[in-house]
Formats: C-alpha cells, structure tokens, sequence
C-alpha cells in the first residue's frame, strides 16, 4: 500500500512504538468483535509485518485478552490506561494496529469495510469504500 514511518502510543504514554515498513492493509471492521473492543461502531486498523513494529517505551505495560471461543481473536491494552495497541497475529503474518493509537497523521486512507453485514445501523458508512460481508479477497 505505502511505505511510511510513524509512532503511537497508549493514552497515558506508559507504551510507546514505532513502525518503520509498508502498510499491507488498512480496514475498517464492523464485525461484533472489533466493536466490543473498541467500544465504537468499528474498529479502524492497519496491518504490517511484524518486523516493522519496535516497543520504544512500556512493553512490560502491555496486557492481553484472548477471546475464549474465539479462534485468533485477541486484544493487547496498556495495563494502566486500557488503551488498545498493536498486536501480532501469527495466523496471518501481521501486527494489527488501532489506528487511533497513531500519534501521527496518516497519508493514506482505509481500503475498505469488512464485515460489513455484521454492522450496526447507527455506524458510519455510505462513504464510498468498497464493502465486504467478511474478508476481502487477497490483496
């Protein structure tokens, strides 16, 4: 998608990283998951690899929460603050990064809403991305 170089951290700043890499995808989620976690309409995340992805500040901060029933579902939080952050999913290569923990401005816009058809009615839309009832086709 876009090489680019930027830092987020936690509400409290107890966490800090920095990625340094290309963004490989950049989504809004609807599905029920991303919205409980996120307690909002959807969660807004970009994926890189996991090398890009360097703890400057905390990383002894950061706490975990695995979904019971849930296959690869998991959060990663600040253990002062409860901010969501960056998480490394092996089963698809990626570190999942709330794009509200971005302490930067980004260039680049959302390539898409996935699950859509797990969207609530008052959550945003009709924007004009492309749409998907789960996961997009390989990018």
């Amino acid at each position: 998608m876009a090489h680019t170089d930027f830092d987020g951290s936690c509400l409290c700043g107890a966490v800090q990283y920095s990625i340094t890499g290309d963004v490989k995808r950049f989504y809004h989620c609807h599905c029920s998951r991303c919205r409980k976690a996120t307690g909002t309409g959807h969660a807004t995340n970009l994926m890189v690899k996991p090398e890009t992805l360097v703890w400057r500040v905390g990383e002894e901060q950061i706490g975990t929460y695995k979904v019971p029933e849930a296959e690869r579902f998991f959060t990663r939080f600040c253990k002062v603050c409860g901010s969501p952050l960056p998480r490394h999913v092996p089963e698809i290569g990626m570190v999942v990064i709330p794009a509200g923990s971005l302490d930067n401005e980004l260039l680049i816009t959302p390539q898409a809403r996935i699950f859509y058809e797990s969207r609530t009615e008052w959550s945003c839309g009709g924007d004009g991305l492309p749409i998907f009832a789960e996961y997009p086709p390989a990018i």
